[in-house]
Protein backbone atom coordinates (compact mmCIF):
# COMPACT_ATOMS: atom_id res chain seq x y z
CA UNK A 1 0.00 0.00 0.00
CA UNK A 2 1.25 3.44 -0.91
CA UNK A 3 2.08 5.48 2.17
CA UNK A 4 0.16 8.66 2.85
CA UNK A 5 1.64 12.08 2.26
CA UNK A 6 1.82 13.95 5.56
CA UNK A 7 1.65 17.63 6.49
CA UNK A 8 3.01 18.47 9.94
CA UNK A 9 2.08 21.78 11.53
CA UNK A 10 4.34 22.85 14.38
CA UNK A 11 7.19 20.81 12.91
CA UNK A 12 9.94 22.69 14.73
CA UNK A 13 8.40 22.31 18.18
CA UNK A 14 9.29 19.95 21.03
CA UNK A 15 7.17 17.09 19.69
CA UNK A 16 6.75 18.36 16.13
CA UNK A 17 10.42 17.94 15.20
CA UNK A 18 10.23 14.32 16.37
CA UNK A 19 7.11 13.75 14.29
CA UNK A 20 8.95 15.03 11.22
CA UNK A 21 11.89 12.67 11.85
CA UNK A 22 9.58 9.71 12.45
CA UNK A 23 7.52 10.46 9.33
CA UNK A 24 10.65 10.64 7.16
CA UNK A 25 12.08 7.49 8.77
CA UNK A 26 8.85 5.59 8.06
CA UNK A 27 9.02 6.55 4.39
CA UNK A 28 6.23 9.11 4.18
CA UNK A 29 6.47 12.04 1.81
CA UNK A 30 6.59 14.72 4.49
CA UNK A 31 5.59 18.37 4.28
CA UNK A 32 6.23 20.95 7.00
CA UNK A 33 4.15 24.10 7.22
CA UNK A 34 6.52 27.06 7.25
CA UNK A 35 4.79 29.97 8.93
CA UNK A 36 5.81 33.58 8.34
CA UNK A 37 5.41 34.08 12.10
CA UNK A 38 8.75 32.31 12.54
CA UNK A 39 10.35 35.76 12.13
CA UNK A 40 14.10 35.70 12.75
CA UNK A 41 14.17 32.56 14.89
CA UNK A 42 17.41 31.29 13.37
CA UNK A 43 17.38 27.94 15.18
CA UNK A 44 13.94 27.07 13.77
CA UNK A 45 14.97 28.19 10.28
CA UNK A 46 18.10 26.03 10.42
CA UNK A 47 16.03 23.08 11.67
CA UNK A 48 13.67 23.49 8.72
CA UNK A 49 16.60 23.58 6.30
CA UNK A 50 18.03 20.46 7.92
CA UNK A 51 14.71 18.66 7.44
CA UNK A 52 14.68 19.83 3.82
CA UNK A 53 18.11 18.25 3.31
CA UNK A 54 16.68 15.01 4.74
CA UNK A 55 13.91 15.00 2.15
CA UNK A 56 11.08 17.01 3.71
CA UNK A 57 9.18 19.62 1.70
CA UNK A 58 8.74 23.10 3.17
CA UNK A 59 5.40 24.69 2.35
CA UNK A 60 4.44 28.26 3.19
CA UNK A 61 1.24 28.88 5.12
CA UNK A 62 -0.29 30.77 8.00
CA UNK A 63 -3.30 30.56 10.29
CA UNK A 64 -4.03 34.15 9.26
CA UNK A 65 -4.20 33.19 5.56
CA UNK A 66 -6.99 30.69 4.91
CA UNK A 67 -6.11 30.05 1.27
CA UNK A 68 -2.48 29.31 2.11
CA UNK A 69 -3.66 26.60 4.51
CA UNK A 70 -6.04 25.12 1.92
CA UNK A 71 -3.25 25.09 -0.68
CA UNK A 72 -0.86 23.31 1.71
CA UNK A 73 -3.49 20.75 2.77
CA UNK A 74 -4.32 19.86 -0.85
CA UNK A 75 -0.76 18.54 -1.24
CA UNK A 76 -1.23 15.74 1.29
CA UNK A 77 -3.45 12.96 2.60
CA UNK A 78 -2.89 13.33 6.35
CA UNK A 79 -2.57 16.43 8.55
CA UNK A 80 -0.88 16.27 11.95
CA UNK A 81 -0.99 19.33 14.18
CA UNK A 82 1.58 19.66 16.95
CA UNK A 83 1.15 23.28 17.98
CA UNK A 84 1.63 23.90 21.68
CA UNK A 85 -1.11 23.29 24.20
CA UNK A 86 1.15 23.95 27.19
CA UNK A 87 0.54 27.28 28.90
CA UNK A 88 4.15 27.73 30.06
CA UNK A 89 5.10 27.71 26.37
CA UNK A 90 2.13 29.02 24.38
CA UNK A 91 -1.43 27.76 24.43
CA UNK A 92 -2.70 27.77 20.85
CA UNK A 93 -5.16 24.88 20.78
CA UNK A 94 -8.12 26.87 19.42
CA UNK A 95 -6.09 28.04 16.41
CA UNK A 96 -6.90 24.58 15.08
CA UNK A 97 -10.46 25.72 14.38
CA UNK A 98 -9.00 27.69 11.45
CA UNK A 99 -7.17 24.57 10.34
CA UNK A 100 -10.40 22.57 10.47
CA UNK A 101 -12.10 25.18 8.23
CA UNK A 102 -9.25 24.79 5.75
CA UNK A 103 -9.46 20.98 5.87
CA UNK A 104 -13.20 21.22 5.12
CA UNK A 105 -12.58 23.48 2.13
CA UNK A 106 -9.69 21.36 0.81
CA UNK A 107 -11.89 18.26 0.90
CA UNK A 108 -9.11 15.70 0.42
CA UNK A 109 -7.87 14.81 3.91
CA UNK A 110 -8.03 11.10 4.80
CA UNK A 111 -6.99 11.60 8.43
CA UNK A 112 -6.49 14.52 10.83
CA UNK A 113 -4.53 14.19 14.05
CA UNK A 114 -5.10 17.32 16.15
CA UNK A 115 -2.76 18.54 18.84
CA UNK A 116 -3.61 16.26 21.75
CA UNK A 117 -0.72 14.01 22.89
CA UNK A 118 -1.42 14.26 26.63
CA UNK A 119 -4.29 13.35 28.95
CA UNK A 120 -7.47 12.28 27.15
CA UNK A 121 -9.65 15.42 27.44
CA UNK A 122 -12.84 13.37 27.12
CA UNK A 123 -12.10 11.87 30.53
CA UNK A 124 -11.48 15.23 32.23
CA UNK A 125 -14.99 16.66 32.49
CA UNK A 126 -14.50 17.17 36.25
CA UNK A 127 -11.03 18.73 36.04
CA UNK A 128 -10.35 21.68 38.33
CA UNK A 129 -9.97 25.31 37.30
CA UNK A 130 -7.86 26.74 35.81
CA UNK A 131 -6.24 23.53 34.52
CA UNK A 132 -9.42 22.39 32.81
CA UNK A 133 -9.05 25.06 30.10
CA UNK A 134 -6.65 22.77 28.23
CA UNK A 135 -9.16 19.91 28.17
CA UNK A 136 -12.13 22.17 27.40
CA UNK A 137 -10.34 23.72 24.42
CA UNK A 138 -9.34 20.30 23.08
CA UNK A 139 -12.95 19.14 23.34
CA UNK A 140 -14.08 22.21 21.36
CA UNK A 141 -11.63 21.18 18.63
CA UNK A 142 -12.85 17.55 18.76
CA UNK A 143 -16.48 18.66 18.37
CA UNK A 144 -15.57 20.77 15.34
CA UNK A 145 -13.73 17.82 13.76
CA UNK A 146 -16.59 15.42 14.33
CA UNK A 147 -19.28 17.90 13.30
CA UNK A 148 -17.39 18.35 10.01
CA UNK A 149 -17.11 14.55 9.63
CA UNK A 150 -13.35 14.77 9.19
CA UNK A 151 -11.68 11.35 9.68
CA UNK A 152 -9.51 11.53 12.80
CA UNK A 153 -7.19 9.81 15.22
CA UNK A 154 -6.68 11.21 18.73
CA UNK A 155 -3.36 10.38 20.40
CA UNK A 156 -3.37 10.17 24.20
CA UNK A 157 0.34 9.95 24.99
CA UNK A 158 0.06 10.58 28.74
CA UNK A 159 3.26 11.91 30.40
CA UNK A 160 6.19 13.10 28.29
CA UNK A 161 9.22 11.38 29.81
CA UNK A 162 11.41 14.48 29.65
CA UNK A 163 9.03 16.53 31.76
CA UNK A 164 8.07 13.89 34.31
CA UNK A 165 10.87 11.35 34.71
CA UNK A 166 13.75 13.82 34.73
CA UNK A 167 12.36 15.52 37.81
CA UNK A 168 11.13 12.31 39.47
CA UNK A 169 7.56 13.53 38.86
CA UNK A 170 8.10 16.75 40.82
CA UNK A 171 6.65 19.91 39.23
CA UNK A 172 9.23 22.44 38.13
CA UNK A 173 12.12 19.97 38.08
CA UNK A 174 13.60 18.23 35.03
CA UNK A 175 16.82 16.80 36.49
CA UNK A 176 16.75 14.09 39.18
CA UNK A 177 18.23 14.82 42.61
CA UNK A 178 20.65 12.36 44.17
CA UNK A 179 19.66 13.49 47.66
CA UNK A 180 15.98 14.31 48.18
CA UNK A 181 12.55 13.93 46.61
CA UNK A 182 9.09 15.24 47.44
CA UNK A 183 6.30 12.70 46.93
CA UNK A 184 2.93 13.97 45.79
CA UNK A 185 0.57 12.46 48.34
CA UNK A 186 1.66 8.92 49.13
CA UNK A 187 3.34 8.62 45.73
CA UNK A 188 1.40 5.46 44.91
CA UNK A 189 -0.95 6.62 42.14
CA UNK A 190 -0.04 5.09 38.78
CA UNK A 191 0.84 7.23 35.79
CA UNK A 192 2.18 6.44 32.31
CA UNK A 193 5.49 7.75 30.97
CA UNK A 194 6.41 7.69 27.28
CA UNK A 195 9.68 8.76 25.67
CA UNK A 196 9.06 11.56 23.18
CA UNK A 197 10.64 9.79 20.18
CA UNK A 198 8.40 6.80 20.93
CA UNK A 199 5.34 9.08 21.01
CA UNK A 200 6.26 10.34 17.56
CA UNK A 201 6.83 6.85 16.13
CA UNK A 202 3.58 5.43 17.53
CA UNK A 203 1.75 8.48 16.14
CA UNK A 204 3.13 8.05 12.63
CA UNK A 205 2.32 4.32 12.72
CA UNK A 206 -1.38 5.12 13.20
CA UNK A 207 -1.93 7.36 10.20
CA UNK A 208 -2.46 4.60 7.61
CA UNK A 209 -3.85 2.08 10.09
CA UNK A 210 -7.61 1.46 9.70
CA UNK A 211 -7.68 0.14 13.29
CA UNK A 212 -6.96 3.70 14.51
CA UNK A 213 -9.48 5.46 12.27
CA UNK A 214 -11.95 7.61 14.23
CA UNK A 215 -10.57 6.31 17.51
CA UNK A 216 -8.50 7.45 20.47
CA UNK A 217 -5.12 5.69 20.60
CA UNK A 218 -3.76 5.40 24.13
CA UNK A 219 -0.01 4.98 24.62
CA UNK A 220 0.36 2.60 27.55
CA UNK A 221 3.70 0.76 27.31
CA UNK A 222 3.22 -1.93 30.01
CA UNK A 223 6.59 -1.47 31.73
CA UNK A 224 6.02 2.29 31.95
CA UNK A 225 2.81 2.24 33.99
CA UNK A 226 4.34 3.20 37.32
CA UNK A 227 3.74 5.28 40.43
CA UNK A 228 5.98 8.18 41.44
CA UNK A 229 7.32 6.01 44.25
CA UNK A 230 8.25 3.28 41.75
CA UNK A 231 10.01 5.82 39.52
CA UNK A 232 12.01 6.98 42.54
CA UNK A 233 12.89 3.38 43.41
CA UNK A 234 14.25 2.83 39.89
CA UNK A 235 16.43 5.94 40.25
CA UNK A 236 17.63 4.84 43.68
CA UNK A 237 18.61 1.46 42.27
CA UNK A 238 20.55 3.12 39.44
CA UNK A 239 22.52 5.45 41.74
CA UNK A 240 22.89 2.92 44.54
CA UNK A 241 21.51 5.31 47.13
CA UNK A 242 18.21 5.90 48.93
CA UNK A 243 16.80 9.41 48.66
CA UNK A 244 15.49 11.34 51.64
CA UNK A 245 11.73 11.51 51.12
CA UNK A 246 9.08 13.98 52.22
CA UNK A 247 5.52 14.35 50.98
CA UNK A 248 3.00 17.07 50.29
CA UNK A 249 -0.70 16.32 51.02
CA UNK A 250 -3.17 17.24 48.28
CA UNK A 251 -4.74 20.05 50.35
CA UNK A 252 -1.34 21.66 50.81
CA UNK A 253 -0.52 21.17 47.12
CA UNK A 254 -3.75 22.89 46.02
CA UNK A 255 -3.24 25.69 48.53
CA UNK A 256 0.23 26.31 47.07
CA UNK A 257 -1.35 27.40 43.78
CA UNK A 258 -2.66 30.62 45.27
CA UNK A 259 -0.74 33.64 44.03
CA UNK A 260 1.12 31.75 41.32
CA UNK A 261 1.05 32.83 37.69
CA UNK A 262 -1.92 31.56 35.67
CA UNK A 263 0.23 29.39 33.36
CA UNK A 264 1.86 27.67 36.34
CA UNK A 265 -1.53 27.08 37.99
CA UNK A 266 -2.75 25.33 34.82
CA UNK A 267 0.26 23.03 34.77
CA UNK A 268 0.08 22.25 38.48
CA UNK A 269 -3.58 21.26 38.21
CA UNK A 270 -2.53 18.75 35.54
CA UNK A 271 0.04 17.34 37.98
CA UNK A 272 -2.69 17.17 40.62
CA UNK A 273 -5.00 15.05 38.48
CA UNK A 274 -2.16 12.78 37.34
CA UNK A 275 -0.34 12.30 40.63
CA UNK A 276 -3.07 12.60 43.27
CA UNK A 277 -6.01 11.11 41.36
CA UNK A 278 -4.26 8.72 38.96
CA UNK A 279 -6.37 9.99 36.05
CA UNK A 280 -4.17 8.39 33.38
CA UNK A 281 -4.32 4.78 34.53
CA UNK A 282 -7.47 4.42 36.66
CA UNK A 283 -9.72 3.22 33.83
CA UNK A 284 -9.98 0.43 31.28
CA UNK A 285 -9.70 1.24 27.57
CA UNK A 286 -13.13 0.78 25.98
CA UNK A 287 -14.23 -0.42 22.54
CA UNK A 288 -14.04 3.10 21.12
CA UNK A 289 -10.28 3.20 21.65
CA UNK A 290 -7.13 1.13 21.09
CA UNK A 291 -3.74 0.79 22.78
CA UNK A 292 -0.57 1.52 20.81
CA UNK A 293 1.84 -1.08 22.21
CA UNK A 294 -0.74 -3.76 21.39
CA UNK A 295 -1.24 -2.45 17.86
CA UNK A 296 2.51 -2.20 17.20
CA UNK A 297 4.31 -4.85 19.29
CA UNK A 298 7.29 -4.60 16.92
CA UNK A 299 8.21 -1.21 18.40
CA UNK A 300 10.82 -1.61 21.12
CA UNK A 301 9.79 1.27 23.34
CA UNK A 302 12.08 2.96 25.85
CA UNK A 303 11.41 1.74 29.38
CA UNK A 304 11.53 4.07 32.37
CA UNK A 305 14.72 2.41 33.61
CA UNK A 306 16.39 2.79 30.21
CA UNK A 307 15.35 6.43 30.09
CA UNK A 308 16.63 7.19 33.58
CA UNK A 309 20.10 5.82 32.76
CA UNK A 310 20.80 8.91 30.68
CA UNK A 311 20.93 10.99 33.88
CA UNK A 312 23.71 8.92 35.45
Amino acid sequence: MEKSKVLIIGGTGYLGKRLVKASLAEGHETYILHRAEIGVDIEKVQMLLSFKEQGAHLVSGSFTDHQSLVKAIKLVDVVICAISGVHIRSHQILLQLKLIDAIKDAGNVKRFLPSEFGTDPARMKDALEPGRVTFDDKMIVRKAIEDAQIPFTYISANCFAGYFLGGLCQPGKILPSRDTVVLLGDGNEKAIYVEEDDIALYTIKTIDDPRALNKTVYLRPPKNVLSQREVVEIWEKLIGKELQKSSIPKEEFLASLKGQEYAHQVGLIHYYHVCYEGCLANFEIGNDAVEASELYPEIKYTTVEEYMKRYL
